[in-house]
């Protein structure tokens, strides 16, 4: 054999190597999807059959109702149990052409969750045959101890799952090979999806946090639930006054576009004890933010927000806390004046 066929045989070597590489991930991974698919199978089998089935030949339920707490999950159900079916014969290929036809089920999912998720509440409020039904169920053995709350979100966790497991199939299948482009459209479709029930999820996380903060508010002087709106942070921070007077503790509110300084009102007030007065709201798209101390690992900081009228001084005597008070501040104020 002479010299010049080494390196050849050496490159060859190479890639196969990698090519074996390549084949034990995609192994172990293809493995893990299909355990995780029979126990997420098994787990929405549990509300299809013990919930929506009986409910649907009882009646106990009227069919509107029925379809706002489950919406799509018989669907989705349906959609897995083939995509299942398709992976324990080793069919790849087959298993994610269909399932990509059936994506979108799991963002109209979403959509509907927290309707749902109202709905069952509701019912159980006040329909007394649904929430001894509801417990009946829930005692079965098969639940081991799970209610139906805890089931209900597991497709938009499962979704989260998908995009994981095809993208780490994807880079461990060769691009000659014949499933390498049904993956590439799996993986751009469940990211696709993943992307707007994680929206939705942003949404419905923020229009909470705002609702709270307008409920801490004394009064409905000050509008938290604005459109566009998007809670940041909270907490307490030291005011240090112009004229040398003490310094005064106050809690902060920052949003998207304001900031909002308030103090508690009397705890003896009758009404009020638990809420917060609203001091002053500070449009951001007005601010300038400067670190004045704290640059160093000295103790605490001083932060000024300057505004066309009015420069206000926040301490903290947490350099940490400070810090990432300043962060949040200038990034607020970046994207505003973007």
């Amino acid at each position: 054999m002479s010299d010049l066929s080494l390196p050849f045989m050496a490159g060859s070597n190479t890639v196969e190597e990698q090519r074996a590489r390549w084949e034990r991930k995609r192994s172990r991974t293809a493995k893990e999807l299909l355990e995780t698919e029979h126990k997420y199978v098994e787990q929405l089998d549990l509300v299809v059959t013990f919930f929506v089935t009986i409910l649907k030949a009882k009646g106990t339920l009227k069919p509107a109702v029925l379809e706002s707490i489950f919406g799509h999950l018989e669907s989705i159900y349906s959609a897995s149990h083939l995509l299942s079916l398709h992976l324990e014969r080793g069919n790849l290929a087959s298993g994610l052409e269909n399932f990509c036809q059936n994506v979108e089920l799991y963002g109209h999912y979403a959509e509907n969750l927290e309707q749902a998720n109202k709905t069952l509440k509701e019912q159980l409020r006040k329909n007394k045959s649904f929430r001894r039904f509801k417990k009946l169920q829930e005692n079965r053995p098969q639940f081991q101890g799970r209610k139906l709350e805890d089931l209900l979100p597991l497709p938009l966790q499962r979704l989260h799952q998908y995009e994981h497991f095809f993208r780490d199939l994807l880079e461990n299948t060769s691009p000659d090979s014949a499933e390498y482009q049904k993956l590439a459209k799996a993986v751009k479709s469940v990211s696709e999806v993943s992307r707007s029930v994680q929206d939705i999820i942003d949404n419905r996380e923020n229009s909470l946090q705002l609702l709270r903060v307008q409920k801490l508010l004394k009064g409905q002087k000050t509008q938290v639930l604005t459109p566009g709106r998007w809670y940041i942070r909270e907490g307490w921070l030291l005011v240090v006054p112009s004229k040398g007077e003490d310094l005064k503790r106050r809690m902060f509110f920052l949003f998207s576009d304001i900031l909002i300084a308030t103090k508690p009102c009397h705890p003896l007030h009758p009404l009020n004890s638990n809420k917060l007065a609203c001091q002053a709201v500070y449009p951001l798209h007005q601010c300038s933010v400067d670190k004045v101390f704290g640059h160093t690992r000295s103790q605490g900081g001083l932060l000024s927000l300057s505004f066309p009228h009015k420069t206000l001084l926040l301490m903290s005597s947490d350099q940490q806390d400070i810090n990432d008070w300043y962060r949040s501040l200038t990034a607020a104020v970046r994207q505003l004046k973007a």
